[in-house]
């Protein structure tokens, strides 16, 4: 159980936040829906916000109904939940079909943190015997070509063997996720992408932004990423992305 949970979202732009944090008493979700690019058609009648919002009540519902099950399971069971909402409406075999990057976290008891990561939403561990352990899923950012990347690569890499893996109607998704568990663990952080360009983009250590999560809250990470996106723009993409950021810290054994 964590004995304490913060977090913050703040939209990157006049648009709806796409991102999306749960939490219950024992875990964390944080889900980040990837905004369609300019003239593409996902053969979808339901835009982004929903399949997050899907995703993420099936996930809340999962984690409190089975204290037991693997992450991995909940996530494919929430996926296949997902694709049977689309209705007839839709094309799920279309590969730009609304997706999301998933990260949770669960403690099932004092110290340690089972973890689960899909898509570019770190978690970020802080060990009681100090220094921080980074949980990453860095496909995204191992396709061929360098950023920016071309529409139809990404469309032909996303939930594709050799490519990356996102949640969207592909429950099987769920097994390529990075999953693991650590033991001795006093809190734990999780992002999505806009608050991971702190370390990504400009330069910060982990330790670092672990630092003002915990001192100064979710909202103070955000307020960093702001100001160095407006003093200094983005790496390459939008100048603000959706941000979110949550904090579990863990009760003395």
């Amino acid at each position: 159980m964590f004995a304490e949970i913060t977090y913050a979202t703040r939209p990157g732009s006049e648009r709806p936040n796409e991102d999306l944090v749960i939490a219950g008493p024992s875990w964390i979700v944080v889900l980040d829906g990837a905004t369609a690019a300019a003239g593409v058609d996902s053969g979808c009648a339901h835009d982004v916000a929903w399949l997050v919002g899907r995703l993420g009540g099936a996930l809340a519902a999962g984690l409190a109904a089975d204290e037991g099950a693997p992450l991995a399971d909940i996530l494919e069971t929430a996926i296949e939940g997902a694709r049977s909402a689309h209705g007839s409406r839709c094309d799920l075999d279309n590969p730009d079909s609304p997706s999301a990057t998933v990260a949770m976290v669960r403690s099932p008891g004092p110290g340690r943190v089972e973890y689960l990561v899909l898509g570019d939403s770190p978690v970020v561990l802080s060990p009681a015997s100090g220094g921080v352990c980074v949980v990453s899923d860095d496909r995204l950012e191992r396709l061929p070509g360098g950023r920016p990347y071309p529409v139809e690569l990404v469309r032909r890499m996303r939930n594709a063997p050799g490519g990356f893996w996102v949640a969207a109607a592909r429950p099987e998704a769920a097994r390529e996720a990075i999953t693991g568990a650590a033991d001795g663990v006093r809190g734990a952080g999780v992002f999505t992408d806009g608050v991971a360009r702190l370390a990504d983009w400009y330069g910060w250590s982990w330790q670092a932004v672990l630092d003002v999560l915990e001192g100064g809250g979710p909202g103070a990470v955000i307020d960093a990423v702001r100001g160095l996106e407006v003093r200094r723009g983005p790496v390459w993409g939008k100048r603000h992305d959706d941000a979110t950021a949550a904090w579990g810290r863990m009760g003395s054994s």
